[in-house]
């Protein structure tokens, strides 16, 4: 990524993130740059993404889900935006 499209992107997050925000995204990207490059995302085999597939279904077929209400709310109830994690 070019120095002009980073200072763009950074005034980008200056501007629209709180305080909070800032510094959990300052936190988890300085834990990401001190993986070895092994230890960083890799693809996912397709094995792996059919597992978590099934997985996900039996769980929503034994009603194991939260709606994005129930989502929403559980957040708004601890004192979260719905952005904050």
């Amino acid at each position: 990524m070019s120095t002009t499209a980073l200072a763009g992107l950074l005034e980008y997050l200056y501007g629209t993130l709180s305080p909070s925000n800032m510094r959990w995204v300052g936190e988890h990207l300085i834990e990401f740059s001190k993986r070895g490059e092994s230890e960083q995302v890799r693809p996912y085999t397709m094995e792996e993404i059919d597992d978590m597939l099934d997985e996900a279904e039996a769980a929503f077929e034994a009603g194991e889900y939260l709606s994005n209400d129930d989502v929403f709310h559980h957040r708004l109830t601890r004192g979260q935006t719905p952005c904050e994690v």
